[in-house]
């Protein structure tokens, strides 16, 4: 199954935050919450885990969006892109000490969001070791980290949780990404996918086949079926398969 990445946005002027979140969701991302102040940032990352959250740097309040940062940083490494208007040195040297993943100066364009999204996406998978998939142009990239893809689709960033995936098929200098109720052409070998992602749950079975070991329904003697999905399995592979199965 994939989802949008989830993205908060906490701002204080709520008009300006309402227009951050209507230029986010027509670009396909999906907005958490909006939220004034930074104490309240917190708690509501805490309970809804957004992938990326947008926080101005100047939050009135008992805690400003640097405080706000180093506290959510505290509770884990959600990447954090900076929204500033004209930030004295000093303030820009504290906000730089938090290492956001970028910053976004207002007023910007829906384009400079977009693209310091992707840009913190990139950063995320370089932080996790799951480089882009081959030297693809910025439009066709996408990334692996240690429990999800992010896939270009249909001009926006998707996240696909490993977990999610049924299987994956070669086409080719391409692949197929399977979900229950979706499917996804990457502009990228399997091999290159197979060399790049985390096997515990995976497996190639097939020299065009690599499967979620956790979604095969059946094992026969020449295929498995997953959903409704016959897969072929190579000479050999089904002991291979019966042993991994049994010591996930």
């Amino acid at each position: 199954m994939s989802t949008p990445v989830k993205i908060l946005v906490v701002e204080d002027e709520m008009i300006i935050g309402a227009k951050i979140s209507m230029q986010l969701t027509s670009l396909g991302y999906e907005v958490t919450g909006i939220l004034p102040r930074g104490e309240e940032a917190i708690l509501h990352a805490k309970e809804n885990k957004p992938d990326i959250i947008l926080l101005d740097i100047n939050l009135k309040g008992k805690l400003d969006g640097i405080e706000t940062a180093v506290a959510l940083q505290q509770q884990g490494s959600i990447p954090i892109i900076y929204l500033t208007a004209n930030s004295d040195e000093a303030t820009f040297n504290r906000a730089k000490s938090t290492k956001p993943y970028a910053f976004i100066a207002k007023p910007f364009k829906q384009l400079d969001l977009q693209r310091a999204i992707e840009l913190t996406i990139s950063r995320m998978a370089e932080n996790a070791g799951g480089l882009p998939m081959e030297n693809k142009t910025e439009e066709e990239q996408s990334f692996i980290l240690s429990d999800r893809i992010f896939i270009r689709h249909k001009e926006k960033m998707i996240k696909v949780m490993l977990g999610d995936i049924l299987y994956m098929e070669a086409d080719r200098n391409y692949s197929r990404i399977f979900t229950s109720n979706r499917e996804y052409l990457l502009s990228t070998t399997l091999k290159t996918i197979e060399e790049k992602m985390s096997m515990q749950l995976f497996m190639r079975i097939h020299r065009s086949y690599l499967i979620n070991i956790t979604h095969v329904d059946e094992v026969a003697e020449s295929h498995v079926m997953i959903g409704n999905k016959a897969v072929p399995l190579g000479t050999g592979m089904r002991e291979q398969l019966m042993h991994r199965m049994q010591t996930l």
